[in-house]
């Protein structure tokens, strides 16, 4: 059975802020957006003037949740977990909690961090278990069961390389995704970290592929690139929750909030410009053209793909014109 796993760099870093106990209320700063640079990068708080993702399913197809997280409380949609075949996908790991933050923690609510898409609501769908790897039956499953469950968007923070990636890239995946697609969800997933060349998926599958850039907009060293009409977000040092519980990423790290760095955390940051353009009534189609149409890359780096996300302009041009 091919195994997959979580496409992020763990380097885990303690924070001075201790793990906030309540829930807040609305309109106070998040007390660790700060050292969120990723936010302003993608030009994120300039779109949420017009759009924060509200009536907005994001379904992360993933390690599962921490179902009692402070940030993520209010959050959540019903889930699946496809490892153990029950209704209770809870995080044993810890990446999947960690791209749900990234995605749509609740914001400006006294707690912790700002999410991508503060008005969306998270889909936990376990597939991968507490080491962080899985199969591609179960993840095929999941990609389909979100789908019909209502999911909007679809993240696939996924990590998969070498020759054996290459001769299966035409697998079960990209007929998934295609029917996900069909039922009207946008599937976003993370190119990969083994600063390799490479197409992961068929051409035709309709697939936003995510590359990883650091604060200052450059490719980061590990991403991969080369999938056809990719962009790239912010993938370095990227600040987010993680679950209140001892879990295989938490060890060290009982605060609820640390750093990532992966593709596995840029491709939730889009997932999150996904959902706020989806709220503005854009197809699956027009989101992810308008994601790509206004994707910023001036020196035309390739590894940047098409270019850097930038979720302003991207809401700028889903919305009519005067």
């Amino acid at each position: 059975m091919r195994r997959r796993s979580t496409a992020a760099l763990i380097a885990l870093a303690a924070l001075t802020a201790p793990l906030a106990t309540g829930c807040g209320s609305d309109d106070e700063p998040d007390p660790l957006r700060d050292q969120q640079w990723a936010l302003n990068a993608l030009r994120l708080p300039d779109a949420w003037s017009t759009a924060k993702g509200d009536d907005t399913v994001i379904a992360v197809v993933d390690t599962g949740v921490d179902p009692g997280h402070p940030d993520l409380k209010g959050r959540l949609v019903a889930g699946y977990d496809f490892v153990d075949g029950d209704d209770d996908p809870k995080d044993l790991n810890g990446h999947g909690t960690h791209v749900s933050g990234i995605a749509a923690a609740h914001t400006d609510n006294g707690v912790g961090i700002a999410g991508g898409a503060g008005g969306a609501k998270i889909m936990p769908v376990r597939v991968l278990g507490a080491d962080g790897s899985g199969s591609d039956a179960d993840i095929t499953q999941g990609i389909v069961w979100a789908a019909q469950h209502g999911a909007d968007v679809i993240n696939l923070s996924l990590g998969e390389s070498g020759l054996m990636a290459r001769l299966l890239k035409g697998g079960v995946l990209n007929d998934a995704i295609a029917a996900a697609n069909a039922k009207g969800a946008v599937v976003v997933a993370a190119a990969g970290n083994d600063a390799t060349l490479l197409q992961p998926y068929e051409l035709e599958t309709p697939v936003l592929v995510v590359n990883a850039a650091d604060a200052n907009g450059q490719p980061a060293s590990f991403t991969n690139f080369g999938a056809r009409n990719a962009v790239a977000a912010p993938g370095v040092d990227i600040l987010s929750t993680l679950p209140t519980y001892t879990a295989k990423e938490t060890l060290r790290n009982t605060t609820g909030y640390g750093k990532l760095s992966g593709t596995s955390m840029a491709s939730p940051y889009v997932s999150a410009v996904a959902a706020l353009l989806h709220q503005r009534g854009l197809s699956p189609a027009e989101i992810m053209a308008t994601i790509r149409d206004t994707a910023k890359n001036p020196t035309q780096n390739p590894k940047l793909g098409l270019g850097n996300v930038d979720a302003a302009a991207a809401v700028q041009a889903a919305t009519p014109q005067n």
